[in-house]
């Protein structure tokens, strides 16, 4: 099953739109994109540890993308929450 969903998430008083999506075969495996100021597309992917922290990988990621583990992690299971809603 194909799960993707947006987030609006406010980061150093900028809101930002974060699209996630699901990567088959694992519930704490996502990918993430955001566009920068530049209007770049920044890529990355989200996985959930074994003591459900969330991290952050990804190639030349700004600081500010970094920095923002914990709410992306809570966009994310807020997303799946909403979605597993009947």
């Amino acid at each position: 099953m194909n799960i993707a969903f947006t987030k609006i998430i406010r980061l150093s008083a900028r809101l930002w739109e974060f699209n996630f999506r699901r990567l088959p075969g694992d519930h704490f495996n996502f990918h993430g994109d955001v566009t920068n100021e530049k209007g770049e597309r920044l890529q990355f992917s989200l996985y959930k540890d074994a003591h459900d922290v969330w991290h952050v990988t990804g190639q030349k990621l700004p600081l500010w993308i970094a920095d923002a583990e914990q709410a992306l992690g809570e966009a994310i299971e807020e997303g799946m929450a909403e979605i597993a809603k009947p």
